[in-house]
């Protein structure tokens, strides 16, 4: 009794099957790109594969995909360090700000401080001081120091621009103003006649 397997042959080799056919190596020209051949007799051309496939028309599109994705994400990873970078510039000026309003604190807790202050914006006097204004030809203060005045309701002369000055100063030069009552200069006496 001879045991039989399926796909050998006598003598326990194997039979060339259809298995055994994929198993088999390709020659080398098999693999490489199909090209056209005029030279080859009858004239027969062979097909070019394409060289893009379907394999990497998917991997193109997947590294794209992937691109975009990336990409979206570093832009609201960019904007989110911007954010952040102007929320601690605001949180350095305010800490500033603050810093500066409790030095201005401290110094209005000194006694000194205010009674200059009382005295540079309100004109107080301790006991025993003399206070002297200063008045103008229509007998009005120079300076008071007994008003004070909002920075917003001061009346301010807008600036005038530079070029009227120029201008004003070239007709001057052109057409000087004549006083009354001054003779030319040539009929004045000499000094010490």
């Amino acid at each position: 009794m001879s045991q039989r397997r399926s796909g050998t042959g006598p003598g326990g080799s194997r039979r060339p099957g259809r298995r055994d056919a994929a198993r088999t190596p390709r020659p080398r020209a098999a693999l490489a790109p199909q090209v056209a051949d005029e030279t080859a007799g009858g004239g027969e051309t062979r097909r070019r594969r394409p060289r893009l496939t379907g394999r990497s028309l998917v991997l193109v599109l997947v590294v794209a995909v992937l691109a975009v994705s990336y990409a979206s994400s570093m832009k609201a990873y960019l904007q989110q360090r911007a954010h952040i970078a102007d929320l601690k510039e605001q949180i350095a000026e305010r800490s500033a700000d603050i810093d500066a309003l409790e030095r201005e604190k401290r110094r209005w807790n000194d006694e000194a401080f205010v009674r200059a202050q009382a005295r540079d914006r309100f004109g107080y006097l301790m006991p025993g001081e003399t206070a002297y204004v200063v008045l103008d030809e229509d007998g009005k203060p120079i300076e008071t120091r007994s008003q004070l005045h909002d920075p917003d309701e001061v009346l301010r002369e807008p600036p005038k621009p530079w070029w009227e000055d120029a201008w004003t100063s070239v007709e001057l030069a052109g057409d000087p103003p004549r006083e009354r009552g001054l003779a030319p200069a040539s009929e004045l006496d000499a000094p010490g006649e």
